[in-house]
């Protein structure tokens, strides 16, 4: 990368802490009229991180897109501030200490990512591997020895007296598998079989791989009453089966295989059916106090959303403590109660920035399963960030997904951290100028038999 960008990622990033450290002060100018006190070890902490995290960078993947790793640091100060706030409001469980902790782990992982995958399509001789690590990690919580149950969901193990969430490593290993497959099986699947007004539907023969797919994100969501992981792992295989396809009929399939395999679950199973009525009716008090998928956390949130308004109360000035588990799965609802749709709308900005970014990526990759590595990945974070904001607002039924790289949370947290050293790895590869050709250099060259 040239010195005058590697210069000004530098300078983005230090603007990025700088930011987060402006935040923090105003926090507690709000809170306790005077700046927080560890305020300097805080933002020494971030700073050192971010700044390991460029010199790894720097020095593994030169040519890397220069604006991902300040976005990213960005939106995990903010959500590293959101965290001390809710703390210092007393609300239970928020540790920014634990939060600043996490954080460095990730960056420690995004760095041995960068520094021992030198070449990212070594991962595409690793596709069904990564596929059966996959499928692993996604029951795992279902085994009577490892799994957890937490607020009526089964989606954690505990390893050691430390609890993980492995649908969150998984999603990564899926998406690996995907694009490998997919790239070995795209001509296969886009081979038009009967035409159905003015779309090409694929031949039956080749609807093994999608209904096999929805057969497992149905059994997460009416076995571990988790649907976010199935729609996370559902939405993203059908996305990449576009990419590979360009076949809308993928798309239509997916859809209506999804909402007709959730009505017959929601039809079949309570726990599923009491899910969407809650969706449906948030203000019944027949929902609304129960103890494991009630609505009280829903309304709240909204509630916290309706109070911040356009502009929001303001830094330390709201009451984001009043809705229950703010700092992890509701941290959305939070930061919208204190910095309004303004603030929420220049937080999807930076969401949307990195995202296409990734993007960006798959497009100059120089091969299907870079395309398609890239791809998948800046889609599973969209996907995962409009899952999030979805249910918050109660758009679509509430999932239990975090927000990525601002909810307090260690294993969503590491995960993000990963695929984001792999977008810019791959972004180093493709934007890395080709090798000069010999003859360009005047030189000789010689053969010997």
């Amino acid at each position: 990368m040239p010195a005058k960008r590697r210069a000004a990622q530098l300078f983005m990033l230090a603007g990025a802490v700088a930011i987060v450290m402006g935040a923090y002060a105003n926090v507690g100018l709000a809170v306790d009229g005077v700046v927080p006190a560890g305020m300097l070890t805080y933002g020494l902490g971030l700073g050192g991180l971010m700044l390991a995290a460029y010199l790894v960078l720097a020095k593994f993947a030169p040519w890397a897109d220069p604006l991902i790793l300040p976005l990213v640091t960005l939106v995990n100060g903010l959500g590293l501030v959101m965290i001390y706030r809710l703390e210092v409001a007393g609300q239970g469980g928020a540790s920014a200490t634990n939060q600043i902790v996490m954080t460095g782990v990730g960056v420690v992982l995004f760095a041995v990512t960068l520094i021992v995958l030198r070449d990212h399509r070594a991962l595409q001789r690793l596709t069904y591997t990564a596929g059966f690590v996959g499928l692993i990690l996604l029951i795992s919580p279902l085994t009577p020895v490892l799994g957890k149950t937490i607020n009526g969901a089964r989606i954690w193990i505990s390893v050691g007296g430390f609890s993980i969430q492995p649908a969150e490593f998984a999603k990564l290993a899926l998406v690996v598998f995907f694009a490998g497959y997919l790239v070995a099986k795209r001509d296969v699947l886009a081979l038009a079989g009967r035409r159905l007004l003015f779309i090409d539907l694929p031949r039956a023969r080749d609807l093994g791989p999608i209904i096999i797919t929805w057969v497992v994100a149905i059994g997460v969501l009416v076995l571990q009453r988790d649907l976010g992981s199935s729609l996370l792992l559902f939405g993203g295989f059908v996305v990449m089966l576009y990419i590979a396809t360009q076949r809308t009929s993928w798309v239509l399939i997916g859809v209506l295989l999804f909402v007709g395999g959730a009505f017959i679950a929601g039809q079949l199973f309570s726990h599923v059916g009491d899910r969407f009525d809650v969706w449906l009716n948030p203000g019944d008090p027949a929902y609304y106090d129960r103890e494991f998928g009630g609505s009280y956390q829903l309304m709240q949130g909204l509630f916290g959303l309706g109070a911040g308004a356009i502009l929001g109360t303001g830094l330390g000035q709201g009451h984001p403590d009043e809705i229950p588990l703010a700092f992890s799965d509701f941290i959305f609802a939070a930061t919208g109660e204190e910095l309004g749709l303004t603030g929420l709308m220049a937080l999807l900005l930076i969401y949307a920035l990195i995202v296409e970014r990734g993007l960006r990526t798959a497009i100059a990759a120089r091969d299907p399963f870079s395309k398609l590595l890239a791809g998948g990945l800046s889609f599973t974070l969209a996907w995962q960030i409009f899952i999030i904001v979805g249910g918050v607002t109660n758009l679509i039924p509430l999932t239990g997904l975090v927000t990525p790289f601002m909810s307090q949370g260690g294993s969503a947290l590491l995960a993000n951290w990963v695929l984001i050293a792999l977008l810019v790895r791959m972004s180093d590869a493709a934007r890395r100028p080709p090798p000069q050709a010999i003859q360009d250099e005047g030189l000789t060259q010689v053969f010997q038999r």
